[in-house]
């Protein structure tokens, strides 16, 4: 039986050997990076130096950067009472804090009326597309397009951003909230004043080391045009489909997206059911609408985008990563077509 392949990426990727190391590191690290002692100031300049790491890679070099336990609390740190628009194609975790009524284009692009009132995220997780951000944005979900993308926090004209290390190949279970110098902010958790006065509570500096390196090495590996690498092996995966099953569609082809990203949707074949095949078959993907309860429901990013129910059902969404290589996806687009021509035959 062939190796199983990862294709998940945006879901979660996998660890960077220098975040492992500089995890393994941190652990001997005795003291709290709150105490004044000798063991304490270590712990300290040993988060202070993933903090400036992750502000280096992130173009965010005079912002303020709190530590979190992931991007869905720094979206609720960011978010809680602000009474923010939003659009249905954001994440479930900004969507949880917002109005949902933006007006979203086929192309999957946000009209934003008023941008100091409203959150636009930079990427889109289960399509790739990426947004245009309007200047004085309040806030944006970063995550998707951090270190896939080049971009600068510090450019972007953004009051808050959201990250999250295991996005790009950092530990789960950390994450920040980026805010421009100035900005004021009500901490939800409160107690010890830790990451000046905004949350509370003894930083996990394990998962902030291996955030720091994490970010660090992303950074570099965007320079290097590795990801410019990705994108051709997704557009080749991309064509061999379009070539072949012309039941589906390649939702925001033609579209800016991130380089790793493809959204395929075929009317009534359920995404669900193309995510078992294809994990029985060896390939890890996920599905464009999600499972609630045992039932499936559509996905609100396509059905937000105008498809209709049927379709955005059918969703599937194929995630790469560094190292995945030509041969991969070819012999998952085989096996892909395989399952594919069964169901083509179903529906004639």
């Amino acid at each position: 039986m062939p190796e199983r392949v990862y294709l998940d990426w945006n879901a979660t990727t996998l660890l960077r050997p220098e975040a492992r190391a500089a995890m393994v590191a941190a652990m001997d690290v005795t003291g709290n990076p709150s105490s004044v002692h000798a063991e304490g100031r270590a712990a300290r300049a040993l988060m202070e130096r993933a903090r400036a790491q992750v502000a280096a890679a992130l173009g965010a070099e005079g912002a303020d950067i709190v530590f979190t336990s992931g991007a869905t609390e720094a979206a609720a740190l960011a978010l809680a009472g602000r009474g923010l628009a939003g659009a249905q194609v954001e994440h479930d975790a900004v969507r949880a804090w917002t109005s949902g009524d933006l007006t979203v284009d086929v192309a999957g692009r946000v009209t934003i009326p008023d941008p100091a009132r409203a959150t636009l995220q930079l990427a889109n997780s289960e399509t790739g597309i990426v947004q245009d951000l309007p200047q004085g944005l309040a806030v944006s979900d970063l995550t998707q397009g951090f270190g896939k993308i080049p971009f600068a926090f510090n450019w972007l004209g953004v009051e808050m951003g959201l990250i999250s290390a295991h996005k790009l190949g950092g530990p789960k279970g950390i994450g920040a909230l980026i805010l421009r110098r100035g900005t004021e902010l009500a901490a939800q958790l409160r107690g010890g004043g830790q990451e000046m006065g905004r949350r509370a509570g003894t930083e996990n500096l394990v998962g902030i080391a291996g955030f720091g390196a994490a970010a660090e090495a992303a950074q570099r590996d965007l320079a290097a045009g590795v990801w410019d690498r990705v994108a051709e092996i997704r557009n080749i995966l991309e064509k061999t489909l379009d070539d072949a099953a012309e039941l589906t569609i390649s939702v925001g082809k033609g579209c800016h997206r991130l380089p790793n990203t493809l959204c395929l949707a075929t009317a009534g074949w359920k995404g669900e059911t193309q995510v078992m095949q294809m994990d029985l078959a060896g390939y890890a993907i996920s599905a464009g609408s999600a499972c609630s309860s045992g039932k499936a429901r559509r996905s609100d990013v396509l059905t937000a985008m105008g498809f209709d129910e049927a379709t955005a059902q059918g969703a599937i969404r194929v995630s790469l990563g560094p190292d995945v290589t030509e041969e991969m996806v070819l012999r998952f687009a085989e096996a892909w077509l395989k399952d594919y021509r069964r169901f083509e035959a179903r529906a004639a």
